[in-house]
C-alpha cells in the first residue's frame, strides 16, 4: 500500500494517480444549486473547486454521480459543465477503469499578459475588504458558539496540514484551513461567499512570490487563531484574524498597486 497525503491507497491507484479528494474537502463549495440556473451555478462551483486547488492538478474530480447528487443537477447538465471546463483547458477526460475527469495542472508561472488580466479582473480593495469582513466574522462565530468534537478535529487537522505542507503546496493547504473555519461558522451563506472571494484572492496571490518570512509569520497567526477559537475567545479570534488579513492585504497592495 502507498500512503499519500495521510491517506492509504492501493498500489494500482498510486500508480495511476486515480484518486479523488475526501468528501469533506469539497463540502464548503459544492452545494445544491437553485432552480433555474443549474448549469451556471454548477459551473461556478466546480470552477471554484479548481481555482481554490481543492482538487490539485493531476487529481480526479469526484465521480459524475456524486457531483450531480451533491449539486442537485442531472448528469446531462453536469456533462455540459465538464465539457466547458475541458474546452477551457482546465480538466481532461480519461477513459478506462481508472478514468474520470482530472484537473489539469496550472502553469507554475504566468506571463505578464496573464498577470495583467488577473489583476484587471479583480477590484483589489473591494475583494480584500470583503474577505476581511467574512473571515473576521467566521472566526468570531466559531469561537463564540463553540465547535463540536468533530469540528475541533477538522480544525486541528487543517492547521497541522499547513505546518507540514511543502512550499509548493502551502497555498492550497492555507486555503483549506480558511475554508474549514468558514464552514465551521455554521453559516452556509457565509461559506459560499467566502469560497467565491477566496478564489479571487488566490488569483491575486498567484501574481506575487511566496515569501518564507511571511509564511512563518502567517503560521504563528494561524496557530494563535486556532487556539483562540478552541478556547472560545471570540475577541481574540477576531483580532488575530483581522491582523492576518491585514498582512496579506499589505503584501498584495505592495506588489500589485
Amino acid at each position: 500500500m502507498a500512503k499519500i497525503g495521510g491517506e492509504t491507497r492501493s498500489g494500482t491507484e498510486a500508480a495511476t494517480g486515480a484518486t479523488s479528494p475526501p468528501p469533506d474537502r469539497l463540502t464548503p463549495v459544492l452545494r445544491p444549486v437553485r432552480a433555474g440556473n443549474g448549469f451556471e451555478e454548477a459551473l461556478e462551483q466546480i470552477l471554484q473547486v479548481v481555482r481554490l486547488g481543492l482538487v490539485p492538478g493531476g487529481e480526479r474530480l469526484p465521480a459524475e454521480r456524486e457531483l450531480a447528487d451533491r449539486m442537485g443537477i442531472s448528469r446531462v447538465t453536469l456533462r455540459e459543465v465538464l465539457k466547458v471546463l475541458q474546452e477551457q483547458g482546465l480538466v481532461e477526460s480519461r477513459r478506462g477503469r481508472y478514468g474520470g475527469t482530472f484537473v489539469l495542472p496550472r502553469p507554475q508561472t504566468a506571463d505578464e499578459d496573464e498577470l495583467r488580466r488577473r489583476i484587471a479582473a479583480v477590484d483589489v480593495e473591494d475583494t480584500l475588504r470583503f474577505r476581511e469582513v467574512l473571515e473576521v466574522g467566521a472566526a468570531g462565530l466559531c469561537a463564540a458558539h463553540g465547535l463540536t468534537e468533530e469540528g475541533e478535529r477538522r480544525l486541528r487537522a487543517a492547521l497541522a496540514a499547513t505546518h507540514d505542507a511543502p512550499l509548493p503546496d502551502y497555498r492550497r493547504q492555507d486555503t483549506l484551513l480558511h475554508l474549514t473555519l468558514a464552514e465551521l461558522s455554521g453559516s452556509p451563506t457565509l461559506t459560499a461567499q467566502y469560497a467565491a472571494v477566496r478564489a479571487s484572492v488566490n488569483d491575486l496571490l498567484d501574481c506575487i512570490p511566496l515569501l518564507v518570512r511571511n509564511l512563518e509569520h502567517s503560521q504563528h497567526q494561524h496557530t494563535a487563531l486556532v487556539e483562540a477559537v478552541l478556547e472560545g475567545d471570540a475577541d481574540a479570534a477576531r483580532e488575530v484574524m483581522r491582523e492576518h488579513c491585514g498582512g496579506t492585504a499589505a503584501l498584495l497592495r505592495g506588489f500589485l498597486t
